[in-house]
């Protein structure tokens, strides 16, 4: 039997003259694009999209190994879900429950609201906040399943009022782990289909005789689901592309080495592409958290996955102190910022790209993944430069109010009209005119 391969963390400096160029070469996530995968995703869309559920039919036999004789039966009965909790281990059902109080609470927080004034023409403005009508989760299936992106994703959209809320998500009810039943269960999810993969995220945007079409999917997913969702996006609205996840330490050297690794160790088991990185100013502390990782791989349940993902994607940064470090870090733009420092809150208010921060040594990244409250569904890949955690304001629109008053109408007139003719819109002009000769 072969050896396993040793942990070798990379490391860089920036301090080294060719720092610079390194980065950029870590900083360029674009992943080249694949176009047998995109014809593939394509076909299948296609699929389903003309012939419904004959398409899902087959599509289910052919990449998730069911057999039903009609789409109905890959739903799964309301019963099933109502009883999710009878055959759950009972410290699992009150970690869910646990983390679904927090959830909520939060997720209350994040509510948009409606509002208008008054203005000095007498025109009322506003903004009206309403619910997305309907939306569709998808959430990894089979006994990998998450039950955590169950909540995360469902009770955002619950708060915010969807109507219609289905999940989807691979393989068949036998196979599906209790705790995401009872998840859905908490998070008021009644709607569940056991189909993954493009043809399920082609069923959610376009709908079939069976399952009913949605305004928005949302959810990680494999590249195919990735794909699938980039193709719809437009006629239904997504979350967001997710990439492999990640997290970025900025740490002082005076947290316990064993607790940054095991931080390190937790975004790396993940998968192989996973990236974890760490920057700190302390050259001995690098040192010692290189140490601890070749010591800690020997117990670690995942350790293949672990070291694959530290030794092609992990990185350990000397910095200068601790502003270069933020400077990095807002550079990065990662998914989860844990800011492991004595005063993290002098340094908070300097980032501006991250999906979540996580403020001091002992608020570690896991927390957020399942119970702190925020939801765990963060951009990836540098986008949280301009995108924000999936929350509640992502299940909900936004309406322009506008009311003018005859007096209104015709202060506004001239402007409208004025700005109309420079565009060459002469008939804007005229409508806005034609409440000019009756206002004031």
């Amino acid at each position: 039997m072969p050896e396993a391969e040793a942990i070798r963390i990379p490391r860089l400096d920036t301090r080294h003259p060719e720092f610079a160029g390194e980065l950029a070469k870590r900083l360029d996530l674009s992943a080249a694009s694949d176009p047998s995968l995109q014809r593939k995703v394509a076909a299948i869309i296609g699929r389903v999209r003309e012939r419904g559920d004959r398409a899902l039919l087959d599509c289910a036999r052919r990449y998730d190994g069911l057999t039903a004789a009609r789409v109905a039966d890959l739903q799964v009965p309301e019963s099933a879900i109502a009883q999710a909790d009878k055959g759950l281990d009972q410290a699992v059902g009150r970690a869910l429950r646990e983390a679904s109080r927090r959830i909520r609470r939060y997720a209350e927080r994040q509510k948009l609201e409606s509002w208008q004034f008054s203005d000095e023409c007498g025109c009322i403005l506003g903004q009206q906040v309403s619910p997305l009508h309907s939306c569709g989760l998808y959430v990894p299936g089979g006994q990998a399943a998450y039950p955590s992106t169950v909540l995360m994703s469902a009770i955002p959209a619950q708060i915010a009022g969807v109507a219609n809320i289905s999940m989807v998500t691979p393989g068949s009810l036998l196979e599906m782990n209790p705790a995401v039943l009872y998840a859905a269960q908490l998070a008021g999810v009644k709607t569940i289909y056991t189909m993954g993969g493009a043809h399920a995220i082609a069923a959610l945007a376009y709908g079939t005789e069976t399952i009913q079409a949605v305004d928005k999917i949302v959810g990680p997913g494999n590249a195919y689901v990735v794909e699938a969702k980039r193709q719809v996006f437009g006629h239904v609205g997504i979350d967001m592309l997710a990439g492999p996840s990640e997290i970025l330490i900025l740490c002082d050297g005076k947290t316990d080495v064993e607790w940054v690794t095991a931080d390190l160790f937790s975004q790396a088991e993940h998968d192989e592409q996973a990236r974890a990185i760490l920057l700190c100013p302390d050259q001995g502390f690098i040192d010692a958290v290189a140490e601890c990782a070749e010591q800690m791989i020997a117990s670690a349940a995942r350790a293949d996955i672990i070291r694959h993902s530290l030794n092609h994607h992990g990185l350990l940064i000397r910095v200068r102190d601790l502003d270069e470090g933020i400077s990095l870090a807002n550079q990065f733009a990662p998914e989860h910022l844990e800011l492991s420092v004595r005063e993290p809150e002098r340094l908070s208010s300097k980032i501006n790209a991250a999906g979540a921060i996580f403020l001091g040594p002992y608020s570690c990244e896991a927390v957020g993944d399942y119970c702190a409250g925020p939801s765990h569904v963060l951009p990836t890949a540098r986008s949280a430069r301009f995108a924000s955690p999936l929350g509640v304001y992502d299940f909900q629109k936004r309406s322009s109010i506008i009311r003018c008053s005859a007096a209104g109408a015709g202060k506004l007139a001239s402007v409208a009209a004025c700005l109309a003719e420079a565009e060459g819109l002469f008939a804007h002009a005229e409508s806005a005119r034609c409440r000019q000769k009756n206002g004031a």
